[in-house]
């Protein structure tokens, strides 16, 4: 029995030493967030590992992109009090995909509509798992959110004075979208950016398909080039902001074609 227990034990370690090696390895070298990050108006916060996107729809009224890991959405609080305002002052909530840390905070926010895509809406709501290596051991519960609005490619959204238009970038979840806020790019998690400002694919442990996620990519910064779509800024929620336009994207894409 003692034998047993030890097997047991030994491969317990095992397995926690290598899960620890391999979220070591995917988020190695990756830039750092700016918590306080601005471009075009819009603010970065912080929450930990990930980050949130704060609009300005008006003085009383704010918009987030995403809304953090943390599920008392303290980070996000915090910047709402910087501005005098309180919980009831989000009124809307886009969603880039519906993993955990992207959807903890949402709750806090009772009034704030729920936007994703629509391929999207069962994962946010938590009817169907996700199918990324290391999300699909998650187990599949309902998750209390409710999306009140859906979106598709191509949609237009105006929030106050920013207009928002809606890609979608399968890969890293099923219906998972990027933002493009004015010229402000946010990319959730379907790109991220390493500490010398290239842009990477999403991580493999954690998308559904690296390969649709990679030509999902390289289409976005197609349609970027041909429609002639101004990009001041992106916006990765792992690992910040590159203020430098299209260009990391523009490389990316070309690099990966």
């Amino acid at each position: 029995m003692r034998r047993a227990l030890k097997i047991v034990g030994l491969l317990v370690v095992v397995f926690i030493v290598a899960v620890v090696a391999v979220l070591g390895a995917t988020f190695m070298g990756r830039q750092s967030i700016t918590d306080g990050a601005e471009a075009s108006g819009l603010r970065i916060v912080k929450d930990g590992i990930v980050s949130v996107g704060v609009i300005p729809v008006s003085e009383r009224e704010i918009a987030l992109v995403d809304a953090g890991n943390d599920k008392e959405g303290k980070a996000i609080l915090a910047e709402l009090s910087r501005r005098h305002l309180g919980p009831d002052a989000v009124t809307t909530i886009l969603i880039t995909h519906g993993h955990p840390d992207h959807t903890g905070g949402v709750a806090v926010f009772p009034r704030a509509q729920v936007i994703s895509l629509d391929a999207e809406k069962p994962l946010v709501e938590g009817r169907v798992g996700a199918k990324g290596p290391m999300t699909r051991l998650f187990p599949v519960s309902p998750t209390g959110i409710t999306v009140t609005k859906t979106v598709a490619d191509g949609d237009t959204l105006m929030l106050g004075p920013h207009r928002v238009r809606v890609f979608a970038v399968p890969g890293h979840t099923q219906g998972s979208a990027a933002y493009l806020v004015d010229d402000v790019l946010f990319m959730g998690d379907a790109a991220d950016t390493k500490s010398d400002g290239t842009v990477i694919g999403a991580p493999w442990v954690f998308s559904d398909s690296q390969p649709q996620d990679r030509a999902s990519l390289v289409a976005l910064d197609e349609r970027l080039t041909r429609d002639n779509v101004p990009v001041k800024a992106v916006v990765f929620a792992h690992s910040g902001l590159l203020a430098n336009g299209r260009a990391p994207l523009d490389a990316y894409a070309a690099s990966a074609k």
